[in-house]
């Protein structure tokens, strides 16, 4: 049996179903809870389970995203990082406020754990938030408008693949894949 807890939030689950029922009578003589059923949606993850295995996707939170930013109505583009971008600590562009890039770097780090295709470009950003300019955000907007064309990729798990559950429900299972739903 698995088991992933999260602040106050719970999931867990097994192969057997005998297993299953008993950790709840369990966990329900110890703390108020209730059993939601199957898993379908875990901090921002939207779980889909289907008979050959499950997807993983973001699909909801990067909607929001986009329109919290006022990046929903931007053109999409294809490509991460545009091959003419050099990101430096200072290139004599106009600095911009700390606290809008900053908040861009955390909503767009906590998508990575369902879209590792932005883990780069995001870390990349990252690595200027105490200093941030228009250079760096143009390359943040970039990344958004990448999540306006790709928001139905999402992390495929073959019902035969290996399970790992790592801290913070950063699934890592063997033969993964990231496709598009």
């Amino acid at each position: 049996m698995n088991v992933q807890v999260y602040v106050d939030d719970i999931i867990f689950g097994g192969t057997y179903e005998n297993l299953c029922t008993e950790f709840s009578k369990m966990m329900r003589s110890e703390f108020e809870m209730s059993i939601m059923g199957e898993l379908n949606f875990f901090l921002g993850l939207q779980i889909k389970q289907i008979s050959n295995g499950t997807m993983i996707h973001q699909q909801k939170y990067i909607k929001e995203l986009l329109k919290r930013f006022g990046t929903n109505s931007s053109k999409p583009i294809d490509a991460l990082v545009s091959p003419s971008t050099k990101l430096v600590m200072d290139d004599e562009s106009s600095p911009i406020k700390e606290k809008i890039y900053t908040g861009m770097i955390g909503s767009l780090l906590y998508l990575t754990a369902g879209r590792p295709d932005i883990v780069f470009s995001v870390g990349l950003c990252a690595r200027f938030q105490s200093k941030p300019n228009k250079t760096h955000l143009k390359a943040l907007k970039r990344i958004l408008r990448y999540l306006k064309h790709t928001p139905d990729l999402a992390l495929w798990y073959p019902k035969d693949a290996t399970l790992i559950l790592l801290d913070r429900l950063m699934l890592i299972m063997l033969g993964s894949w990231l496709i598009s739903i």
